[in-house]
C-alpha cells in the first residue's frame, strides 16, 4: 500500500499579515502557562521546479506583545532578546517534508545570535482559490524549544522551589500564505 503525498505547487508564497501569526508559551511559576506573541515578521515558502520546498521566517524582536508593558520592556532587554544588538529572529528550512497534510519542517533558527536545528510539526493545506482570485495555503507548525540554549537564560527561583520560568517554550506558528504571480 503506498502512502498518497501532497505536493505544493511550485511558486513562492508569502504570508499576507493579517492572517497569520507567530506565538510562544512557556510555563510560568510552575501553576500557569504564559503566552505572548511577535506582531512583526515576514515568511517565505518556495517550491521550485523538483518540489522543493524552503521555508524562511524573519521576526522583529522588537515586536513582541505581552499583555504587561513592564514584560515587553524586560523581554527586550539583555536578559531575553537583546533587541538593541540582535533585532531579527531567523528560520531557514534545511528539510521540508508533506505527506497527506501533515508537514515535518527541519531548520536552523537563530535567536539572540545562537543557531540551533529544530524541527516543527503541522499541517498544510492544499491550495485554494479567494474570492479576489488569489490562490493561498495554510501552514500550522509547532515545536517547543530550550530557550537556553539561545542565551535566554533569565530566571528567578522560587521561595518553595522551582523557578519563575520554564525552559522549554512552545513556538506556534500559523501563515496563511498567498501565492505570488511572476
Amino acid at each position: 500500500m503506498s502512502v498518497a503525498t501532497q505536493a505544493i505547487p511550485t511558486g513562492t508564497y508569502t504570508d499576507d499579515g493579517v492572517h497569520s501569526s507567530i506565538g510562544f508559551e512557556v510555563k510560568h511559576m510552575v501553576v500557569a502557562t504564559f503566552r505572548g506573541r511577535f506582531d512583526e515578521y515576514k515568511a517565505t515558502l518556495t517550491v521550485d521546479e523538483n518540489g522543493d520546498t524552503k521555508l524562511v521566517g524573519i521576526v522583529e524582536t522588537g515586536s513582541v506583545q505581552v499583555k504587561d508593558e513592564n514584560l515587553a520592556g524586560h523581554l527586550q532587554s539583555p536578559d531575553f532578546f537583546d533587541a538593541e544588538r540582535t533585532p531579527q529572529l531567523r528560520f531557514e528550512s534545511t528539510k521540508f517534508d508533506v505527506e497527506d497534510g501533515r508537514v515535518t519542517v527541519e531548520g536552523d533558527l537563530t535567536i539572540k545570535g545562537h543557531t540551533e536545528r529544530v524541527t516543527g510539526t503541522g499541517t498544510v493545506t492544499d491550495v485554494v482559490e479567494d474570492f479576489a482570485g488569489n490562490h493561498k495555503l495554510g501552514l500550522s507548525l509547532e515545536t517547543v524549544i530550550d530557550r537556553t540554549k539561545f542565551g535566554l537564560n533569565w530566571n528567578a527561583p522560587l521561595p518553595k522551589g522551582g523557578f519563575a520560568l520554564a525552559d522549554d517554550v512552545k513556538l506556534a506558528i500559523e501563515l496563511e500564505l498567498v501565492k505570488q504571480e511572476a
